[in-house]
């Protein structure tokens, strides 16, 4: 990929990884917290290694915009600058970053820089969530922990393996029949 124009190709990546984002948003669990266990942090790292870092990240970046500007990308069909700077915002906010790092790691094409790359980035994912929660709430760390994070982290996991698993089979399978460049 050429680094400084995307191609027809990378904007059509880009486009079906946006939209691959907002559909998985709805699949959602609300909590009485105000976030929703949501598919969004599978498909997001789905993106970034499929698609690769920066196409992964762009997809992300236009999700968190086409929601921000009130169309119902976010989960429960949700949109608007509210959903941005809510509770959950630390987290949607944090979400390129989330595709970047998953996009590196795949580009080392080594299972412990994926697996350890997954990992950081649901850290920096949670962490952020965790921050912003806190400071939406007007509540101490350890109550944003309790209510943002560690509800969370068991699905989380769960969302980092089937990513492993199927990151990687996607990616080859898309560049078998050529409809990824083999290239960043």
């Amino acid at each position: 990929m050429n680094k400084s124009k995307l191609s027809t190709r990378d904007l059509c990546i880009i486009a079906i990884f946006t939209a691959i984002i907002a559909a998985l948003a709805q699949i959602s669990v609300p909590t009485p917290y105000g976030i929703s266990m949501t598919m969004q942090t599978f498909a997001i790292p789905l993106a970034g290694i499929v698609a690769g870092a920066k196409r992964g990240a762009i997809a992300t970046l236009i999700y968190i915009f086409l929601g921000a500007i009130g169309i119902p990308v976010f989960a429960g069909f949700t949109g608007g600058m509210g959903i941005v700077f809510g509770m959950s915002g630390g987290f949607i906010l944090s979400f390129p970053v989330l595709a970047l790092i998953a996009g590196i790691a795949e580009s080392k094409n080594n299972k412990v820089w994926l697996v350890s790359g997954l990992f950081i980035g649901a850290v920096i994912n949670f962490l952020c969530g965790m921050i912003w929660f806190s400071v939406v709430t007007s509540s101490n760390l350890r109550t944003a922990f309790m209510l943002s994070a560690l509800p969370f982290i068991p699905t989380e996991i769960i969302k980092i393996v089937l990513v492993i698993v199927l990151g990687r089979r996607i990616k080859n399978a898309l560049m078998k029949e050529r409809m990824l460049s083999d290239f960043e």
